[in-house]
């Protein structure tokens, strides 16, 4: 008998990360799950075989020891895995469950499997929004609870009823060897309630896929990769269990003047030669529309920097601003006029050398290093 590949079994490459498995997965065991298909069959073999083998691809150990020697690793003598004579559980995965599961997590099985999944949603700033705040806009495609059923899985009169092979838990147990196994329940798949009449709309699921507008506050001073949590705001879980949370991720659109480093803004501003020699003024917009006015020292060099405190971006949430840091790139004139070139070589034949110490520094360095 061939077995299937777990890869393509859930439609993934083997090189695949952890996201896109997760992602592959969720959309098989909608499409296959057996309330959908009044029960058949072969949907529900395939069903299992699905969860059997994102099961195992989900852990890194498991896939690693998959990856190595195949479904034998998990079975008698194969790899250094196994035990027991296989039978009662799946093997290596439902080991690991029934030893570790319940310390892993609290809730149990069946409250993991049916909480509504995270969202995540990217969101797009201008630095003028990310430095003032914004109720930002948004639409998200997710699934919600079904109206018809409220979010029960159940046509009309007929309510979920508790399942009777594991009594509403969820989970069952059996004898294996020195272990009790843990695992879900086949008859209702870790729900605790089996449906005999689903709703048409939903077929059982409790919830349907929609789209929703959400407003949502976002704080002054968020950067490039901050991440709001707004809880609930994810898809509805299965049959009124809780929903997930909506993670939004910040992204910082490029501004054309400023730069930012924190809550520090960096400007680059050319000035004149003429002005760099000197000084003088220049006026920059702020960042939250106000003009500052920037005093240039005489004699400032290229590259050298003033800071304006307090003028940068707003502390997240805290007090205060950051600075605004100007970069001063000195400028040389490219077309003059024949009167300015005159006036430049007049200047130039009554140049001592005092007046730019550091080029005189250098050539110095230069014919003591030619010996001249």
């Amino acid at each position: 008998m061939v077995e299937t590949d777990y890869y393509e079994l859930l439609g993934v490459e083997r090189t695949a990360d952890d996201r896109t498995i997760k992602a592959a997965y969720r959309r098989l065991a909608m499409e296959c799950h057996p309330d959908r298909h009044g029960g058949c069959s072969d949907q529900e073999a395939k069903f299992k075989a699905i969860n059997e083998a994102y099961d195992c691809l989900k852990d890194p150990q498991k896939r690693a020891a998959y990856d190595r020697f195949g479904k034998a690793a998990f079975q008698n003598g194969g790899g250094g895995f196994g035990g027991g004579n296989g039978q009662g559980f799946d093997g290596f995965s439902d080991i690991f469950s029934s030893i570790f599961g319940e310390f892993m997590d609290s809730r149990g099985a069946r409250q993991n499997a049916a909480r509504g999944a995270d969202l995540r949603y990217d969101l797009e700033l201008t630095l003028e929004e990310a430095f003032s705040g914004k109720q930002a806009e948004i639409e998200v495609e997710t699934l919600q609870p079904c109206a018809p059923c409220e979010g029960d899985g159940s046509r009309g009169t007929s309510k979920p009823q508790t399942c009777r092979t594991c009594n509403g838990v969820g989970k069952v147990r059996a004898q294996q060897g020195f272990f009790m196994v843990e695992r879900g329940c086949p008859a209702c798949y870790g729900h605790g309630v089996t449906i005999a009449d689903p709703c048409p709309q939903c077929e059982g699921e409790g919830r349907v896929l929609k789209r929703r507008n959400l407003s949502i506050q976002v704080p002054a001073g968020v950067d490039e990769g901050t991440r709001i949590r707004v809880g609930g705001e994810g898809e509805a879980g299965v049959r009124g269990a809780p929903n997930g949370d909506l993670y939004l991720f910040v992204h910082m659109a490029r501004h054309p003047l400023f730069g930012r480093d924190g809550t520090t803004l960096v400007a680059e501003c050319p000035v004149t030669f003429t002005t760099a020699a000197l000084g003088g003024q220049i006026t920059v917009p702020g960042i939250d529309g106000n003009p500052i006015d920037i005093k240039i020292p005489p004699g400032i060099q290229s590259g050298e920097t003033l800071r304006q405190r307090g003028q940068g971006m707003s502390v997240l949430n805290g007090r205060g601003r950051g600075d605004l840091v100007t970069r001063v790139l000195v400028e040389t004139p490219t077309k003059l006029t024949a009167k300015q070139k005159e006036l430049l070589g007049q200047f130039r034949d009554t140049e001592t050398g005092e007046e730019c110490p550091a080029s005189r520094s250098f050539f110095s360095r230069i014919k003591e290093k030619l010996g001249s």
